[in-house]
């Protein structure tokens, strides 16, 4: 079983097109996003990309290349993301963090709210005095 990750706390898994469709793609974290630019057109609403460690942050990368490219369907991390990492997930252009139920127990749900406001929480917007962080 799965726990879904938002901005709101923990939820279900609302995607209710497959995995396995046209219009998903699941990536592994050494995915060359840049050759996927030509697919990103072919209807692709749901991208989901694996963490396999917690330490291994190209996932993050990905994310923010696929959101540059102009994807603008729904980006799911998936894997060993843990809380602390939530708001560079959202800085990145993730909508959401998909954990197993092992690791909600370990991380509960208040210790990722703690992390929801992650555009307060922005250290650029600190150091520019644009953030309620600052006050």
């Amino acid at each position: 079983m799965t726990v879904i990750v938002t901005d709101a706390g923990f939820g279900p898994d609302t995607w209710t097109a497959g995995y396995e469709g046209a219009n998903t793609l699941d990536l592994a974290s050494d995915t060359d996003p840049v050759a996927l630019a030509a697919d990103l057109d072919a209807g692709i609403e749901m991208i989901r990309i694996d963490f396999p460690s917690f330490a291994d942050g190209r996932g993050f990368t990905i994310a923010r290349q696929l959101r540059l490219t102009g994807y603008k369907g729904r980006l799911r991390a998936k894997g060993h993301v843990i809380a602390e990492q939530y708001a560079m997930a959202r800085r990145c252009g993730f909508d959401e963090v998909e954990i197993d139920d092992a690791l909600a127990a370990r991380q509960p749900e208040d210790q990722w709210l703690s992390r929801a406001n992650w555009q307060a929480n922005d250290y650029q917007a600190r150091m520019r005095g644009g953030s309620p962080a600052a006050a």
